[in-house]
């Protein structure tokens, strides 16, 4: 069964919207957890606009299942999951001033920085991913690189996914059986939702891990938390 790891940054930021500590971060990460998630997800950026260092360093020691921080490799990046020493870390392309992840590793362009920022992580015991298009030489170049896994970009999945299920998911398809022929693991994560998760993770070979954020807390908005989770995990059933 593919895993569901929850990202949160939604709830700080709505947090972070009015300050205090309403909702609790931590208290919510502890939930999904207790609900049913199998993964924690944050994605800490250098603004602290959402998910804060700070956030990271409360949650490491209070959950029990999967953490995956995702970021930037910049040095206050690199020193702080190495400090946390995360279960995995989740390496994107994104300067500082990106909304969101919006676009995949040039895994040639960047093989050098990739190659070295890996091999610090490994050192430290922590298993490494790197976000991705579905573009053969990037997955093939990011073999190179020493990573554990892929993540895969989906939003382009996630907005042709209404017009034609198939050729949104084919080119997925294509990229998960190259990155498995090469002893890559696949994750996939961005805009994934439960209207198109389940065709998703059906079609997609070996598929280990989904991360999901905004469409899981947007939902919970109407369902609950709890009952959302159990949602999303059926789906992946």
């Amino acid at each position: 069964m593919t895993k569901l790891s929850v990202n949160i940054n939604k709830i700080a930021t709505i947090r972070n919207a009015r300050g205090g500590d309403i909702p609790n971060v931590l208290e919510t990460a502890m939930n999904c957890e207790l609900f049913g998630a199998q993964g924690i997800t944050v994605h800490p950026r250098p603004d602290g606009r959402h998910i804060r260092y700070s956030d990271v360093y409360a949650i490491r020691p209070k959950i029990t299942t999967e953490f995956n921080i995702e970021g930037y490799p910049s040095e206050s990046f690199l020193s702080l999951v190495k400090e946390v020493k995360p279960h995995q870390v989740t390496l994107v392309p994104d300067p500082p001033e990106a909304l969101t992840s919006n676009a995949g590793w040039d895994t040639v362009k960047h093989a050098d920085f990739l190659k070295r920022v890996i091999s610090e992580l490994k050192e430290q015991g922590i298993r490494t991913s790197i976000f991705v298009d579905t573009n053969e030489k990037n997955i093939i170049h990011a073999k190179e690189t020493g990573t554990d896994r892929i993540e895969l970009y989906t939003e382009p999945y996630a907005i042709m996914y209404p017009e034609n299920q198939y050729e949104a998911v084919r080119p997925f398809v294509l990229a998960a059986e190259i990155a498995v022929s090469l002893g890559l693991g696949v994750n996939a994560g961005h805009d994934l939702s439960l209207e198109n998760l389940t065709y998703f993770a059906k079609q997609v070979p070996g598929l280990l891990e989904v991360s999901i954020g905004h469409a899981l807390i947007s939902d919970a908005l109407y369902y609950g938390l709890e009952n959302t989770i159990q949602m999303y995990l059926g789906t992946l059933k």
